[in-house]
């Protein structure tokens, strides 16, 4: 049997496959979290076997819960969900230790067979997803897609700074960098340069 926490903000598809993925094999849902923050907190009072888990979810994403767990519980085995497989989000994900990535539109059956393979020490990463993830073009580093990624959610300098844990003067640096490589004006007009090139 192995046990699962489910973590997705979209209520209908996580109840879905609460429900399902028991059906399609020894699979047993501990708990459900519809967001970041309490997708740590499911995973570190229950400890499962596997965390399946949404890459873009409100407030703390995917990556950024991701990161959380692994300083407390750095062996835990982690799915992860995505709709939009952005090779940079990959490649940090793949950095993370992320085990497994299957698109969200997949079956039931087939993420309960994926489930089964990462508790069974293998890794997966569905063909659609690897795709994108090979086609690479970004110029950007990934401390300036950092910045980049919390420029776009309408925070200062400072607040970015505290946020990334670096000097000021090191985050006007990084989104100079960036408004350079993307030939824009402003960091917003950076950010949304790399947003719509699939690049945060």
């Amino acid at each position: 049997m192995t046990t699962v926490v489910l973590a997705d903000d979209e209520a209908l598809l996580r109840k879905a496959l609460a429900s399902l993925l028991p059906l399609e094999g020894e699979i047993t849902v501990l708990a459900e979290a519809g967001d970041g923050e309490a997708a740590v907190r499911a995973t570190l009072e229950h400890e499962p076997d596997v965390l399946v888990i949404d890459l873009e979810m409100p407030g703390v994403d995917g990556l950024g819960a991701v990161a959380e767990i692994r300083r407390a519980r750095p062996d835990q085995v982690v799915l992860m969900l995505t709709r939009h497989a952005r090779p940079g989000v990959l490649r940090k994900a793949l950095k993370l230790g992320v085990q497994g990535f299957v698109s969200k539109s997949a079956e039931p059956e087939h993420i309960s067979s994926v489930i089964a393979a990462l508790h069974g020490g293998r890794r997966w990463v569905d063909p659609d997803v690897s795709a994108l993830a090979v086609v690479d073009d970004c110029p950007l580093t990934d401390r300036e897609l950092d910045v980049l990624r919390v420029t776009g959610e309408g925070y200062s300098v400072a607040d970015i700074a505290a946020q990334l844990h670096l000097a000021q003067g090191t985050v006007r640096n990084y989104l100079s960098n960036a408004m350079q490589k993307t030939q824009t004006r402003t960091r917003h007009a950076a950010a949304r340069y790399a947003r719509e090139h699939d690049w945060l």
